[in-house]
């Protein structure tokens, strides 16, 4: 069976353009070569900012680049043809499709509705004014320029719970509309971060609705009829009702495929957070692993004072590693944006060695670290040029999962510097021995077993250029440089 290997294929400064969705089909080839098994991509529908939308702006989640709407055709990633396209011919190299899926909000609403609205305490969201106000709102979307194509449902205030805009009077802050709904409450089964952490921003969308409910399975259901549709990735899960993830996706799956993929965005380090959530999906799903993350940016500033035997402490894969999705950095994390805890490069190869040839988790590769990204942005009032340079040993690493991440596994997790992890292999699959160090140059101690005594082992990253042979006890001692990882493999392999 096929190991799981996820690529992010995008970040935050993704080129404008339209050039995506032509990159993923020209590139798709030589990612299944390399053992990519599956390709999230952006959200693939118009944003408020139109061609220059990342897309967790959802302005018409009907719109796939196919209308003149917020100025543009295209979305920033291209129209929907060179998705369809983008789309068909991953799967035509045996690569499943993850597409993102932004429910918590909406923005660029097209018209002001009048509306009563409750001021709520931004830093107690349980705290919310008893006297409601008249004001206007920007929660009417009719999508004029799709014209009731596709669904010719239209939003109003009845389908949002809360903003953070009014007119007349202006203000901002955060505002929880009166309307039938929860009885002027947030809903629960959200994170309780700030007391309930439903609000995040725009118009926040208001799942007890059934219509709203309803046509959201539809867009997912209609969405798999555009295009081929193998899994999904939820945005801010932590900020919509679990219930709603746990009804959602099992339509979904009853709907579209038995085994679609889904990972959730449930920002939190916390294990007794996300055991909890986890449950009120009925374990349907897999979330990302942000304190394996957080714990890769500590090692990566410490250098060699970051104890390497407790990489993985805290950590989801280490608790829950059937439901984790381990991750280096991302579009949140990178340099500039709001969640910024990148891993520093020199730290990435032991990093991605740590995700990519374990057992535990399925890994997922960050664009940048395989192809290198330049961009500019504002931030804390300077304008920063940032440079991203791809990971030199990252592809050999993606390939190294897929031909010798096999069979039983051993730690050598015994140094606070230099540690080791062998994959055993099976009967026709071969396995191989990961050494790293922080610190100082190292080596390890490996009992092989005696049915490899005498057997050669190479540096498949090629780091190391001598040979190791394995002595008449079936132990070796395998090296790796200082602040490098080492991944010996039989020296008879390609």
């Amino acid at each position: 069976m096929t190991q799981r290997t996820l690529l992010q294929f995008f970040h935050w400064y993704t080129q404008d353009g339209g050039g995506l969705w032509k990159e993923v089909a020209e590139k798709a080839e030589s990612l299944a070569a390399m053992g990519i098994t599956d390709v999230w991509l952006p959200p693939a529908y118009k944003g408020s900012a139109g061609g220059f939308s990342v897309g967790y702006d959802t302005y018409d989640l009907f719109d796939l680049g196919e209308f003149e709407q917020k100025g543009t055709v295209a979305t920033k990633y291209g129209e929907k043809a060179a998705l369809e396209n983008a789309c068909r011919i991953l799967n035509e190299n045996s690569i499943g499709v993850i597409h993102d899926v932004v429910f918590n909000h909406k923005m660029g609403a097209d018209e002001k509705e009048t509306v009563h609205v409750r001021r709520v305490n931004p830093d107690d969201r349980t705290q919310i004014e008893d006297e409601a106000f008249e004001a206007l709102a920007y929660t009417r979307f009719t999508f004029p320029g799709r014209g009731g194509t596709h669904s010719q449902f239209v939003w109003d205030q009845k389908c949002f719970s809360g903003v953070d805009v009014i007119e007349n009077p202006d203000k901002s802050g955060v505002f929880r509309l009166v309307n039938e709904y929860g009885e002027g409450e947030w809903n629960d089964e959200v994170d309780d971060e700030l007391g309930n952490f439903d609000y995040l921003m725009g118009a926040d969308v208001e799942f007890r609705n059934k219509a709203v409910y309803e046509e959201l399975k539809y867009w997912g259901q209609w969405l798999s009829e555009q295009v081929r549709v193998d899994g999904f990735r939820l945005d801010a899960a932590k900020h919509i009702p679990a219930w709603f993830f746990r009804d959602w996706v099992g339509h979904m799956r009853q709907t579209i495929k038995e085994d679609l993929f889904v990972v959730a965005e449930y920002w939190h380090p916390d294990m007794g957070t996300l055991k909890s959530y986890l449950d009120l999906v009925d374990h349907q799903l897999t979330v990302f692993d942000v304190a394996l993350h957080h714990r890769f940016h500590e090692a990566s500033k410490a250098g060699g004072d970051f104890d390497m035997r407790t990489i993985f402490d805290g950590s989801l894969v280490s608790v829950h590693p059937d439901h984790a999705v381990t991750i280096v950095d991302n579009h949140d994390t990178q340099p500039l944006q709001s969640l910024e805890a990148s891993v520093d490069p020199w730290f990435k190869p032991l990093a991605y060695a740590l995700i990519l040839l374990r057992e535990q988790g399925v890994p997922c590769v960050f664009y940048p670290d395989l192809y290198g990204a330049s961009y500019t942005d504002d931030k804390d009032g300077d304008h920063r040029a940032v440079d991203m340079p791809a990971i030199e040993c990252l592809p050999k690493l993606v390939e190294a999962r897929r031909r010798f991440a096999n069979g039983p596994q051993t730690d050598y997790f015994d140094h606070p510097s230099c540690i080791a992890f062998v994959r055993h292999g099976t009967a026709d699959m071969l396995g191989c021995v990961t050494v790293m160090s922080n610190g100082d140059a190292g080596e390890k101690s490996v009992d092989l077993g005696m049915e490899v005594a005498g057997v050669s082992f190479r540096d498949y990253l090629g780091h190391r250029d001598e040979k190791i042979v394995v002595g008449d006890h079936g132990k070796a001692n395998f090296p790796v440089h200082r602040g490098s990882v080492s991944v010996w493999v039989r020296a008879d392999v390609e």
